[in-house]
């Protein structure tokens, strides 16, 4: 294992206290747009992927969204309730299901996306479109080395 100095030590530490203040405080942001369309967090994020990436097999929603199987279950059986998506067995492999959105939840996120996407982009109006694409970069290659430090 590689040894650190103090001043890196140091700086790694603070880095880490401004991203995830920076982190919290963007959150809330869709946080609370979530919570004044009437659905939680994660019932938003799954909603938002199905609207945004299309129909995604279960197990996919879980890894995409970092959830734990029995709470992607949960998720996707409340939204599946109140009409906004519905399971689609694959008819190439009947292990596989998938969520898709109802026409309900299509026509609700065609009316509260944009909304939402404007707010984010409030969020990080603080940064110039060049700052957030380097940002955007920097965050990718971090969590990817962080990732595959896991592994090692």
């Amino acid at each position: 294992m590689r040894s650190y100095n103090e001043e890196e030590l140091q700086n790694a530490l603070d880095l880490f206290r401004v991203f995830a203040r920076a982190f919290k405080s963007i959150s809330e942001h869709s946080i609370r747009d979530s919570k004044e369309h009437g659905f939680n967090p994660t019932e938003f994020a799954v909603l938002e992927l199905l609207f945004t990436r299309g129909p995604q097999k279960l197990q996919q929603i879980g890894s995409r969204l970092l959830l734990v199987s029995g709470n992607v279950t949960y998720v996707i059986d409340k939204l599946e309730k109140n009409g906004f998506i519905y399971r689609e067995q694959d008819p190439k492999d009947k292990r596989s299901i998938y969520a898709k959105l109802t026409e309900k939840g299509q026509e609700y996120l065609d009316q509260v996306y944009p909304i939402h996407a404007i707010r984010i982009a409030r969020a990080f109006s603080g940064l110039s479109s060049k700052e957030q694409e380097d940002l955007k970069a920097l965050l990718k290659k971090a969590g990817i080395h962080s990732q595959h430090l896991l592994f090692r």
